[in-house]
């Protein structure tokens, strides 16, 4: 089925709110006890989530993404065959729905829900005027019960999308890792470049079309897949060394580029995932071109050092 194809006509089901934006281990913890509850109760487990972003929609400036739709939708369906995942389109006739329309139409009617879970501060309705409260009243009235689920984390805190977000821009990878429990990635289609990569002996993958959120500007070690359809998995390709940034020493502009250290033939028009496992150093310019040569041989050496060990185990 279809993402954005509501289940028809609904069984009893228990719904479990939220954008869900990285999938990460707290995420994880509560759609596990939820799928469980699920099961005890008889109840079909199904993760109401929304396209674009709703701060996004209503002008108050989405995050930064952590995984684009079909890859969060691939790793929420991944946690189990009976985990149906449904695509709310958001837009603003959506957002100005009453509170209890949205419980009305969407979760008691066309969702089936006898059971909901949400964050302890969801908002919804139009203005954002409804909140748990206002559920719990309006599930009283419409036949399914509201509960909240704390996120579970370690001792930096819980493991959230924000503190995700957080430790990516500061390049700590290693905590990234733990919130996420694998490597953040980015993912886009090989484009033509300049080729100037290729006259310096080390040709890279240029991917356009990133989304995701992006570390600090610098030298990445990389474990790098042919994405799969829909968001899935795909086929390893190896492992690579990836530059994020403006190329400053060729004055080349803004680039997400990684070169293949096992090589990958012709990959123009492909989509990859870049699997960002470690931070090598950060972005500098250069004296010349045989100084950035030498330097890129040093980062693919380091490169290989780094996914022979992974920071962190991951």
């Amino acid at each position: 089925m279809s993402p954005l194809e509501a289940p028809s006509p609904a069984p009893p089901t228990l719904v479990a709110i939220g954008n869900f934006d990285g999938v990460h281990r707290g995420h994880r913890g509560v759609l596990g006890r939820a799928l469980a509850e699920a099961g005890r109760l008889g109840l079909a487990p199904t993760v109401l989530t929304f396209a674009p972003h709703p701060a996004e929609v209503l002008g108050r400036g989405a995050p930064p993404t952590l995984t684009r739709l079909p890859r969060k939708v691939a790793l929420l369906g991944a946690l189990s065959p009976s985990l149906r995942v449904f695509v709310q389109a958001f837009d603003l006739a959506f957002a100005a729905q009453t509170p209890e329309a949205f419980a009305r139409g969407l979760l008691a009617r066309q969702l089936g829900a006898r059971e909901v879970i949400v964050g302890e501060n969801f908002r919804f309705g139009k203005d954002r005027s409804g909140d748990f409260a206002t559920l719990t009243e309006l599930g009283r009235a419409l036949g399914f019960v509201v509960r909240s689920e704390p996120l579970a984390g370690d001792e930096g805190g819980p493991w959230s999308s924000t503190r995700a977000r957080a430790a990516l821009r500061a390049g700590d990878l290693d905590d990234v890792g733990r919130v996420l429990g694998r490597p953040h990635a980015l993912e886009g289609v090989v484009a033509r470049g300049q080729g100037r990569a290729r006259q310096l002996g080390f040709p890279t993958a240029n991917l356009e079309g990133v989304v995701e959120a992006l570390p600090p500007y610098g030298v990445y070690a990389v474990r790098v897949e042919r994405a799969g359809a829909e968001g899935a998995d795909g086929e390893p390709l190896g492992p690579g060394v990836a530059n994020i940034g403006v190329r400053p020493t060729l004055a080349a502009g803004f680039a997400v580029e990684a070169h293949l250290l096992e090589g990958g033939g012709d990959l123009y028009g492909e989509r990859l995932r870049l699997h960002l496992v470690a931070r090598l150093r950060p972005e500098r310019a250069f004296a010349g071109v045989e100084e950035l040569r030498e330097q890129i041989g040093r980062d693919v050496e380091a490169a290989r050092i780094a996914l022979a060990f992974p920071p962190g185990g991951h």
